[in-house]
């Protein structure tokens, strides 16, 4: 349908209110316009997430209450028992979360299924654990996570406590599609009260969190008295991982005021996404104030952790996602390893575009690891799968974007029990009179130097999207013999699956000299991404090769219009 039509057709929807048809008659752009009615907001496996406002193609009530409709007609074919399960509903800080929160659980409550919400804002992790604790049928998290703040989302999560695989969400995707607005099935709010559909969730469940995250420590031998500075992002984390931090007896956290508390606008930092060194710019501002030894900052929806460290007085060093996620691997398994505890099933999970360098160090101390697609969903869905089978016990899983979850009680990237292991990490070594710095350089000099670079080429709106199609296009067509002057030894594509690993539009060229790269459409942004990963015993020559690699590439992609 054309998107004049398709504008038309929502404009005369008896369903629409008042105020959304004036914000979109309001609208002189012809391109506006355009975007906003092109296409429905796509469902796919990370459920929507989109700007905020009037229209198909974004984030809002209607959106919202037609999705839920169609989880609801899922969780109805299951059954009276799937119904009564319930599904948990947890929400962020952003804009329109609390509103996208009560409109779902309207939904659920008159299609009959039970909802829990919690009193107040969570971390996205402890929806993953409600979901199990609750042994509710399915989960929804309000949040766009680290996205601008005109963003917002909804994730969907099954019984397992992790992210809804293609299964559930082409499910839920063939139901939406049956369905109009006016199809939406919602009940008014005195009546949802009164039904008792919609229980609130009692402070139980956060003890029982907070027990299990803390019970994950590993060592007490450590500098408890360490100078830490943290920042929430103005999101969930603040009290979270305050919280447990405190119960482990740090007493030296500094959170940075002006980020410290719920602020949907993210006013003091624009794009709250820990991956970007902007974001940490009032953090390093009190860290050299109080000459600290650790830095840390949670995303919004406190998933995702990022840290820097002390290199000498007033210097920190940021360290990226593959270095945060080797250097806890190499702290949580030697300290296994020192307690004789690993398990002789062991396993980790990373994601395909993830670097070596964890998995040459699990390996090294018998632990084995296996890869997936990006995201949780992929990486906890093998600890669900072994949880039927015994065939291995998950221990750690993490990606390149900052996002870590150890132990297996939580089946989502946690930032919160990864945030109490980095400060328990840092604190553990300063004991010994070392820094976070310079373990990594131990690290190097043992397993060799893996160096990484991560760019993301943002490509908006309907032409961005096709030039991203057209860039993917051209390498698969394309018979590449080399790329920065090293030789061209295979070639993946995971367009149709590979292995063991599920189908998704990624290309991953491996070099003669153990080099390699991977291509990727974002599935959450308007971007491309290219991960470029070296190795060699000489730092210098790792460096060298990543940039002639990264020149190369970003030639051939610029030249494609």
């Amino acid at each position: 349908m054309d998107y004049r039509n398709k504008m038309n057709e929502w404009l005369e929807s008896s369903v629409i209110d008042l105020e959304s048809k004036a914000e979109i008659e309001n609208i002189k752009d012809e391109n506006e316009l355009k975007d906003r009615f092109y296409r429905d907001l796509e469902f796919g496996t990370a459920g929507l997430r989109g700007i905020i406002g009037a229209g198909t193609n974004r984030m809002n009530k209607y959106v919202v209450s037609r999705a839920t409709q169609g989880l609801a007609n899922v969780i109805k074919k299951r059954g009276t028992e799937a119904m009564e399960r319930g599904v948990v509903i947890a929400y962020d800080v952003r804009f329109m979360s609390k509103e996208f929160t009560d409109v779902a659980s309207r939904v659920f409550a008159a299609n009959g299924i039970k909802t829990y919400l919690f009193s107040d804002i969570r971390p996205t992790p402890m929806l993953s654990y409600a979901v199990r604790y609750l042994g509710a049928i399915s989960g929804i998290v309000v949040t766009a996570s680290h996205n601008p703040k005109q963003y917002n989302g909804y994730k969907v999560y099954w019984e397992e406590g992790s992210q809804i695989l293609d299964d559930i969400a082409n499910e839920i995707l063939s139901e939406i599609k049956k369905l109009k607005y006016e199809d939406v099935e919602i009940m008014d709010y005195k009546r949802t009260v009164e039904s008792g559909l919609v229980e609130i969730i009692k402070s139980d469940l956060d003890e029982s969190y907070y027990k299990k995250t803390l019970s994950k420590s590993l060592s007490e031998d450590i500098d408890k008295d360490i100078c830490v500075v943290y920042s929430p992002l103005n999101g969930t984390g603040n009290k979270p991982v305050r919280y447990v931090l405190e119960q482990r007896g740090f007493t030296n956290i500094n959170v940075v005021s002006e980020q410290e508390h719920p602020d949907p606008t993210f006013e003091t930092v624009g794009y709250p996404n820990p991956e970007d060194i902007k974001a940490f710019e009032y953090s390093i501002k009190l860290a050299q104030e109080l000459n600290a030894d650790l830095i840390f900052a949670t995303d919004p929806d406190c998933d995702r952790v990022a840290m820097m460290g002390k290199k000498s007085v007033g210097e920190y060093y940021a360290f990226n996602g593959n270095q945060t996620g080797a250097l806890l691997i190499h702290y949580i398994l030697n300290r296994l390893n020192d307690k004789n505890i690993i398990p002789f099933d062991a396993a980790m999970v990373k994601s395909i575009v993830t670097g070596d360098l964890g998995r040459e160090i699990a390996e090294s101390l018998g632990v084995s690891t296996f890869e997936t697609l990006t995201g949780f969903k992929h990486i906890c869905s093998l600890a669900n799968l072994w949880d039927k089978t015994r065939e291995y016990k998950f221990i750690f899983g993490y990606e390149e974007s900052i996002g870590y979850v150890y132990g297996d009680h939580v089946r989502d990237k946690d930032a919160v029990i990864s945030s109490m292991m980095i400060v328990e990490m840092a604190a553990y070594y300063k004991k010994r009179g070392k820094n976070l710095v310079e373990v990594l350089e131990e690290i190097y000099r043992e397993f060799g130097y893996f160096k990484e670079d991560l760019t993301s080429i943002v490509l908006e709106g309907i032409e961005g999207s096709e030039r991203i199609s057209r860039m993917m296009k051209y390498f698969r067509e394309q018979e590449f013999t080399s790329f920065g002057k090293i030789e061209l030894k295979e070639r993946i594509d995971y367009l149709n699956g590979y292995k063991d690993v599920a189908a998704s539009n990624v290309l991953k060229y491996y070099l003669e000299d153990g080099s390699w790269f991977a291509i990727r459409p974002s599935g959450t942004e308007p971007k491309i991404k290219l991960y470029i990963y070296t190795k060699d015993e000489d730092e210098k020559r790792a460096v060298e090769k990543l940039r002639e690699i990264k020149e190369d590439l970003l030639n051939k992609l610029y030249s494609i219009n």
